[in-house]
């Protein structure tokens, strides 16, 4: 078999090269990373659990009009996604006080908001991702003002889709992140969600016991993030009882302890 060529590597995911033209192939690792990766650990399964969840959501989403740039999923760690030009920011909803928003404006986690909040970040990992405004991102060329007023519309439909399907399985959306890129189709753009949706990059509190249910059980060392990622996906019908994914306990690499926002 031909060896497969690596397009780009990030914390969670590599993507290769597609079988098609315009297509990629999106694995997602077993890497657990907070705090622009300086705490990093290896979780057995994690990366087959986000690839189900995933799967799961942006399906869901695209029966609901949502553009994205997901095909199928081709096995247990990859889909199939279409190739698109990721624009460089970083969408995030905010529905209830939690994370980097509590600790700027001293607002107690678990506020639920007056209204969605929508967040913008510059994505850049030698910058830590700073906050950017909408001036920022039309000045400097990153998005149009039109792609940009898609954008929010987008998120805002993803938002109202997420929270309406988390709390059908007694979960509270309280946060989380997207990206979209531009997919051209012959002199036709348009833009998609891309990326992923899955506990790495949502805030997920079960309703009764307010248990955290997300990547912050490895921010915040609570411990359990495996078994809360299985417990998602049991609620969406995603992992078969009898089945669920072997795992071990985080293999730490290196830590550091700041509150920080959904990434």
């Amino acid at each position: 078999m031909n060896r497969r060529r690596r397009i780009y590597e990030g914390k969670a995911k590599v993507l290769y090269e597609g079988p098609e033209p315009g297509t990629l192939i999106q694995h997602f690792k077993d890497d657990a990373t907070a705090f622009n990766a300086k705490k990093h650990a290896i979780i057995e399964g994690k990366g087959a659990l986000n690839n189900r969840i995933s799967e799961f959501i942006f399906v869901r989403l695209g029966e609901i009009g949502v553009p994205t740039h997901f095909i199928k999923r081709l096995n247990m760690r990859e889909q199939l996604i279409r190739e698109v030009e990721i624009i460089p920011i970083e969408v995030v909803m905010r529905n209830v006080a939690a994370g980097s928003l509590s600790t700027r404006l001293g607002l107690e986690e678990g506020t639920p908001l007056p209204r969605s909040i929508i967040e913008f970040y510059y994505k850049s990992d030698a910058l830590n991702d700073p906050m950017v405004s909408e001036e920022h991102i039309t000045a400097f060329g990153w998005a149009a003002p039109a792609e940009l007023d898609e954008i929010m519309q987008l998120a805002l439909r993803v938002n109202d889709f997420l929270v309406g399907l988390f709390l059908g399985i007694g979960v509270r959306l309280v946060d989380f992140k997207v990206e979209f890129g531009r997919l051209w189709e012959n002199e036709q753009m348009r833009i998609v969600l891309a990326d992923e949706i899955s506990p790495d990059c949502c805030r997920l509190w079960d309703i009764s016991t307010a248990d955290k249910l997300d990547k912050d059980r490895f921010r915040r060392d609570l411990g359990g993030l495996l078994e809360a990622y299985q417990e998602i996906a049991r609620r969406l019908g995603v992992l078969p009882e009898s089945r669920p994914p072997k795992g071990m306990g985080p293999v730490l690499v290196a830590s550091n302890s700041p509150n920080g926002k959904p990434n």
